[in-house]
């Protein structure tokens, strides 16, 4: 299990997620269609070519999970009860075909569990970068994590 429990975390613990995503011409056309995601900037060069960016743009919901997958080994991977939700979901700089993605997160709180004890609400932020060191995603994910077996 490579995630930590609920007890094991303190505010300001700061992860540089080890996984690199270099994002593929497949990766945006399969999420695209496979999400019925009819947007041309994500399927037509043609059109993409013509827009203010002037090739494909990767398509946006694509690259909020991949920071969130990049993150969950490090994070809750055998230990997340659920997740809670995502707040503050901006996406700063736009991400191409070819650009190469890496995570990090940062614990922004913790909160005990009212009506579970065996857990604790993890708030996550957390950043997605290019290999410019831009920032192209960040939110915060709210988590309920168990704490450590007894």
């Amino acid at each position: 299990m490579a995630g930590r429990f609920y007890d094991n975390w303190t505010v300001g613990d700061t992860i540089v997620h080890e996984i690199r995503r270099t994002v593929t011409e497949t990766d945006n056309l399969l999420f695209t269609v496979m999400t019925h995601n009819p947007q041309p900037l994500h399927l037509d060069a043609e059109a993409a070519r013509a827009s203010e960016f002037g090739q494909i743009l990767v398509n946006g919901t694509f690259t909020f999970a991949l920071m969130v997958g990049l993150s969950v080994g490090d994070t809750t991977l055998g230990t997340l009860v659920a997740n809670l939700g995502y707040d503050k979901l901006v996406m700063p700089k736009p991400v191409f075909i070819g650009d190469t993605l890496r995570a990090e997160t940062e614990v922004h709180a913790l909160k005990e569990s009212r009506s579970r004890p065996d857990a604790g609400i993890v708030t996550f932020a957390h950043r997605l970068l290019n290999q410019r060191d831009e920032i192209v995603c960040q939110c915060l994910r709210s988590a309920l994590i168990n704490r450590s077996p007894a």
